[in-house]
């Protein structure tokens, strides 16, 4: 009798379901993780750039001292790009670095934020321009875009060469370098240093924001990433942020709908956009580890009031949220299960995520990404988590909370977590605290924040807030009764911003060129 086909014979035929299978898993597979680099490319305009080293800066003293050798080893050129820069110990030490260099005959040039800029004298620059030093503002004052003030380059870059770069969230100025002899910590802060390909494409990011402030740069101080030597296995993306591009907007949500394990988050001024809140929370929903670290005591204590206004739904959707007890910590940063990381200048809020010039790297290693996380388990022991308890408050004439929860601070257990959370406060006792007013302006710009979410109907209004809010319905009550009374005290301030739009207009309309710190 002759032999059964082989698709008749029941094992083979199981045999061949079997690798029928493994083939469709193994080719899903490959499709998924197109699929993933396809959504990350178009989300953040940036390719991959492979054969780099990365290594992690964690705070200001560690990254201006490499910094600084990096200057001063230049040989061709110094493209240094700074939201900040200040008349100050570091700031003097760095423009004593570019001036020798210039002076050696390296080409430098210096791109600073006029608005970050502000309280740095017009002085402190003359001696770099007298060494041969450019130096430009980024978007200066203008009645053709009165205003772009809005719109910030808000970058920190520094890079030589083509060959080398970093990226960070740190500005020049004494808070991030410390004064050790006086006994005063440095701002907690994280950047990255990079050797290989990605410096060239750093380099030419630099060449397009130097370019919106004025002229182009040479051609041979733009190198071509394609012929950059490699030098080691690192992934990295480098992330430009644009005004209206929201392209580390779209990478973050990325990442937040598709982490599987863990989302740990550093953020200074943490004020979420809806979308991002539902997609963290969403996160933690399904069983996501997502943890958030912000200040404790913020510099801008108006930004801290409106972050905490924000913790509620984060905190009943799971997610854990942290307050560093010490001076400030500044740094922008996110690592999600152990092999991708950012580093950079975007705040979490959405006049970094649209409106400025940031920069950041999203980095794709697994040892750069269990620094990071050492690096986040290390910040957590200086903190105190915040958290929601069932509230023991008796309500007065039967009359029901609105809210049975309240925001509190637990004090973590563990091995050096009460040492650390003490050497962390007495740090910032030594730092600018800021003051009673300030504390107080933080507190109003928290309870504004509650009351626009709450007459939108994104949420409620809770027990913690009630006072707070009510105070600012006394505020607008007073605004409403002055307007009747004295319209001028009102209507003055809007006439003459409306003859400021329409004076921009007619210049637009008669130049048409791009406003400064355009394009």
């Amino acid at each position: 009798m002759p032999e059964a086909p082989p698709e008749l014979r029941p094992d083979l035929a199981e045999s061949l379901s079997q690798r029928t299978r493994g083939l469709t898993t193994a080719g899903s597979m490959r499709v998924m993780l197109r699929m993933a680099e396809r959504a990350m490319l178009r989300a953040s305009d940036a390719e991959q750039v492979r054969g780099n080293t990365a290594r992690l800066l964690s705070d200001g003293t560690q990254a201006f001292r490499a910094w600084l050798d990096a200057i001063a080893r230049a040989e061709q050129y110094v493209h240094l790009e700074n939201y900040i820069i200040r008349d100050d110990g570091i700031g003097r030490r760095f423009r004593d670095a570019l001036c020798e260099r210039a002076r050696a005959g390296v080409r430098v040039r210096v791109l600073y934020d006029w608005v970050g800029c502000w309280a740095t004298p017009g002085r402190f620059w003359k001696p770099m321009r007298d060494a041969g030093v450019e130096v430009r503002a980024f978007a200066p004052p203008s009645f053709s875009d009165p205003l772009n003030y809005i719109r910030r380059d808000h970058r920190k870059v520094v890079a030589v060469d083509g060959t080398w770069a970093s990226v960070s969230g740190m500005c020049i100025g004494d808070e991030w370098a410390g004064d050790p002899d006086a006994g005063i910590p440095p701002w907690r802060d994280t950047g990255v240093e990079f050797r290989g390909p990605v410096a060239a494409v750093i380099d030419r990011a630099f060449g397009r924001t130097w370019t919106a402030a004025g002229g182009a740069l040479p051609r041979d101080e733009i190198p071509d990433p394609r012929g950059a030597r490699t030098v080691g296995n690192v992934a990295v993306r480098v992330v430009e942020g644009e005004p209206g591009r929201s392209r580390i907007y779209r990478i973050s949500q990325f990442v937040a709908v598709g982490v599987e394990r863990r989302l740990w988050i550093t953020d200074p001024y943490f004020v979420l956009p809806p979308a991002m809140t539902e997609a963290l929370a969403a996160a933690a929903r399904d069983g996501v580890d997502v943890r958030v670290l912000v200040p404790a005591h913020n510099n801008w204590p108006i930004v801290g009031g409106m972050s905490r206004a924000g913790y509620r739904p984060l905190l009943e959707a799971g997610v854990r949220l942290f307050e560093w007890e010490g001076p400030m910590i500044h740094a922008k940063t996110t690592v999600a299960d152990g092999f991708w990381s950012r580093v950079g200048s975007s705040n979490l809020n959405l006049a970094s995520l649209l409106g400025n010039w940031e920069m950041d790297v999203a980095v794709t290693d697994l040892v750069f990404a269990g620094e990071m996380e050492a690096l986040f388990l290390r910040d957590l022991e200086s903190s105190v988590e915040v958290g929601l308890v069932q509230s023991t408050r008796v309500p007065v004439l039967g009359i029901r909370e609105r809210r049975h929860t309240d925001r509190v601070l637990r004090e973590r257990e563990g091995e050096g977590a009460a040492g650390a959370r003490e050497a962390a406060r007495a740090a910032r006792e030594a730092s600018y605290r800021g003051n009673q007013m300030a504390r107080f302006l933080g507190r109003l710009a928290r309870a504004a924040s509650v009351l626009a979410r709450a007459l939108i109907g994104q949420r409620t209004v809770g027990r913690e807030d009630t006072g707070w809010v009510t105070v600012w319905g006394v505020i607008l009550i007073g605004l409403g009764v002055l307007g009747f009374l004295v319209p001028r005290v009102l209507a003055w301030p809007s006439a003459i911003l409306y003859i400021l739009l329409g004076i921009a207009a007619f210049v637009r309309v008669r130049t048409r060129d791009d406003p400064p710190g355009g394009g």
